[in-house]
């Protein structure tokens, strides 16, 4: 398969790219910086150069051509103000979505957060308010292309750099807890070869499941 992935050189991207590459999927990762092209080259992704923050519709389709499924895992990042919650994880994950549909790719993988339907605590701090309102606003608009996308929404807790167990906590709703950047980029390998599970929001955590039967248990 080639999977498009949005966000291709974040900690979790670099991950799945390199499982996918594993596996004999061609993944390609869209990048900015052009100085990150060899570090996707060395977990065998092809490096695609664009800007998802100016970036026209038609010059992300262009990207997108071919593919059989994208992913979402693109993030503003620590650091960033206010403003940029909004352009990188709101409004670049709809404008993957529209790239995609025109494409006629369907397959649409998002990496959001645990309990962005929640909200933001009222004394949450503004940069993090913004980006909890941000990934749920991109969560509503994908869920609402129900007609031209094959949606799966995986919403990881706390992330964390450790290896991962290969065990997790996967559901509808699931306590908050933390979860291997590597755990995550497997599940996400898993959720493409499940098409049981279009159509779910899912909360991920560390848990005692193996991940291939956690993905299995998802009913269509």
């Amino acid at each position: 398969m080639r999977i498009v992935i949005a966000g291709g050189h974040g900690k979790i991207a670099l991950r799945l790219e390199r499982l996918l590459a594993e596996r004999g999927d061609t993944p390609v990762g869209l990048i900015r910086n052009p100085d990150h092209a060899d570090d996707l080259r060395a977990v065998g992704a092809e490096p695609v150069l664009i800007d998802l923050e100016t970036a026209t519709v038609t010059e992300l389709t262009e990207k997108v051509m071919g593919a059989d499924a994208v992913v979402f895992a693109a993030g503003a990042g620590p650091g960033s103000g206010v403003p940029r919650k909004d352009t990188v994880d709101r409004a670049a994950a709809g404008l993957l979505a529209d790239a995609a549909s025109l494409a006629g790719v369907r397959r649409y993988l998002m990496v959001s957060a645990i309990s962005v339907d929640d909200g933001p605590a009222p004394d949450a701090e503004p940069v993090w308010a913004a980006y909890v309102r941000a990934k749920k606003a991109a969560d509503d608009d994908l869920r609402e292309r129900s007609l031209t996308a094959d949606w799966t929404i995986l919403r990881p807790g706390r992330l964390t750099d450790e290896p991962g167990t290969g065990r997790v906590w996967l559901a509808p709703k699931a306590e908050h807890g933390d979860v291997s950047r590597e755990d995550v980029a497997a599940v996400l390998v898993a959720l493409l070869d499940s098409p049981a599970t279009i159509g779910h929001v899912l909360e991920l955590v560390g848990g005692n499941t193996p991940i291939a039967e956690a993905v299995a248990s998802i009913g269509g």
